[in-house]
């Protein structure tokens, strides 16, 4: 079946679930004090966008755009379930959340990722993210890998 992707909002039960599994998947492989999760109430707020992909009309992935100011704006809650790695709907996810901040005028995408997570790294260098130094208020520790992509600059995705 096809996978169809679409702005939601965080609070439906579904999504909570996911989200939920997101959480716990992190909290395996990093400490809490360097999880830095978005809540769903969180990603309910005007600042960010939560990109929901479904098939079937289950929620199997998600992930935001969260703007902050200055331009810049950063990729949160990427999660795929398990069962549907390996079609790139992580790619698919990241190409809407970048098509909407090159709408929006965002001249930057930041993010940052755990240091166990090298699927999600291979996703956002596909899409041209490269390796930086801490970005936003992040601290610089052992357990995170952070990326960046000047959307201004550069070509639109696909």
């Amino acid at each position: 079946m096809a996978i169809e992707i679409a702005v939601e909002t965080p609070l439906q039960d579904d999504v909570r679930r996911l989200v939920a599994e997101l959480n716990e998947t992190l909290l395996d492989l990093t400490p809490p004090e360097f999880c830095f999760h978005l809540t769903v109430e969180q990603m309910a707020e005007p600042a960010t966008t939560l990109f929901v992909a479904r098939e079937n009309g289950g929620a199997v992935a998600c992930g935001a755009l969260h703007r902050h100011e200055g331009g810049i704006a950063e990729v949160k809650r990427m999660y795929t379930q398990p069962s549907h790695r390996g079609r790139k709907i992580g790619q698919m996810i990241v190409e809407r959340i970048e098509r909407l901040a090159r709408e929006e005028g965002i001249a930057k995408l930041v993010l940052e990722t755990g240091d166990r997570h090298p699927a999600a790294w291979a996703v956002y260098e596909r899409a041209g993210f490269t390796r930086c130094g801490p970005v936003l208020d992040y601290p610089d520790s052992q357990w995170s890998v952070f990326y960046e992509k000047d959307i201004a600059a550069s070509p639109a995705v696909a």
